[in-house]
C-alpha cells in the first residue's frame, strides 16, 4: 500500500502550499496538471525549512532544525520517509534529478537564520540569496524541463534571477517582522531604523533588474509551466508596485498586500495575455 501514502503524502503537500500561500497557490494551479504536483512538493518541504526557523520561537528550533535535517537526508537516501512532506518531495527530487547541491545550498543558508541577523556585505547578501531562493527557482526549473538539460542550462540564469526577485520583494515586504520579531537585516549598507527613500528606490531598481531578467525566461519556458509562473510574476511584481509608491517610513511600519479583488484582476489580465500571446 506505498501508493497509499505516497497519495496520503502528495496531499499534505498540497495543504501546505493552499494554507500558507494564496498566491503561490493560485499561480500552481495554472501549471499544467502533469507537474503541479511536483511543485506543491517542493513547497511543502521548502515551507516546513523555513516555518523552523522563523515561527517556532517556543521551542528549541536549533534541535527541531536539526532533526529535519536528518530526516531529510534519509528520506533522499532511503527513498521514502515517515514525514510525509518529505516523502512527497524525495519522490519529486528523484523523478527530476535535482541536484544535492541545491539542498545543500538551501539547508545552509536556512541554518542561517537560526543565529546569523546582519548581511553586512553583499556578497554575504548574494549568498543567503542564492540558497534560499535561486536553487528553489532552479529546483521547479528541473520540474518544468522535464529533462531537458539544454533546455535548462539555457535557462536556468533567468531562473534565478526570477527567484531572487521573489525573495527580495519578500523582503522589502516584510521589514517590520524581520526587523522588530526576528532582528534581521537583509539589506547590507541600509540602516532600517533610518530607512530613505534613496535605499528604497535603490532596492527596487535592483528588484526590477532580476524580474527583467527573469520574465525573458518565462517567455521561453514550456507551455506546461508558462501561465503559472507568468502569474507569479504579475502577483510579485505588483506587490513591488505598491512598495515602490509607498512611502519609506510607513514600509518599515506596515506590511504592504495585494487585495484578493486585486488578484483576480491579474489573474484574467494575465490569461488575456497569455491567450493573445503577448508575453
Amino acid at each position: 500500500m506505498k501508493a497509499l501514502f505516497d497519495s496520503v503524502s502528495y496531499n499534505c503537500s498540497k495543504v501546505v502550499t493552499t494554507s500558507y500561500s494564496t498566491s503561490f497557490s493560485l499561480a500552481t494551479k495554472m501549471l499544467a496538471k502533469s507537474i503541479r504536483q511536483d511543485i506543491y512538493n517542493i513547497y511543502g518541504f521548502v515551507r516546513f525549512a523555513d516555518e523552523i526557523v522563523d515561527s517556532f520561537h517556543d521551542f528549541d528550533k536549533e534541535t527541531l532544525f536539526n532533526d529535519f535535517e536528518k530526516d531529510l537526508e534519509l528520506a533522499l537516501k532511503n527513498k521514502i520517509s515517515l514525514n510525509p512532506i518529505l516523502n512527497a518531495f524525495q519522490h519529486t527530487y528523484h523523478k527530476h534529478n535535482i541536484e544535492k547541491h541545491m539542498i545543500d545550498a538551501f539547508m545552509k543558508s536556512m541554518r542561517l537564520d537560526l543565529s546569523k541577523t546582519k548581511y553586512k556585505t553583499d556578497q554575504e547578501y548574494k549568498d543567503y540569496i542564492y540558497g534560499s531562493a535561486d536553487v528553489v527557482g532552479l529546483m521547479c526549473l528541473k520540474v518544468f524541463v522535464k529533462g531537458d538539460n539544454e533546455q535548462y542550462e539555457k535557462l536556468k540564469d533567468t531562473a534565478m534571477s526570477l527567484g531572487s526577485a521573489f525573495q527580495k520583494v519578500n523582503f522589502l515586504r516584510d521589514l517590520k517582522a524581520d526587523h522588530e520579531l526576528l532582528d534581521r537585516t537583509y539589506f547590507p549598507n541600509t540602516d532600517l531604523n533610518n530607512l530613505t527613500e534613496e535605499d528604497k528606490l535603490f532596492i527596487i531598481n535592483d528588484i526590477e533588474n532580476d524580474f527583467k531578467e527573469g520574465l525573458s525566461g518565462i517567455k521561453q519556458l514550456p507551455i506546461e509551466a508558462k501561465f503559472g509562473v507568468f502569474m507569479a510574476y504579475r502577483y510579485y511584481h505588483q506587490l513591488l508596485k505598491k512598495l515602490k509608491k509607498t512611502p519609506a517610513l510607513e514600509i518599515k511600519n506596515t506590511r504592504i498586500r495585494v487585495p484578493n479583488y486585486k488578484k483576480a484582476e491579474l489573474l484574467t489580465r494575465s490569461y488575456v495575455k497569455y491567450q493573445l500571446n503577448l508575453l
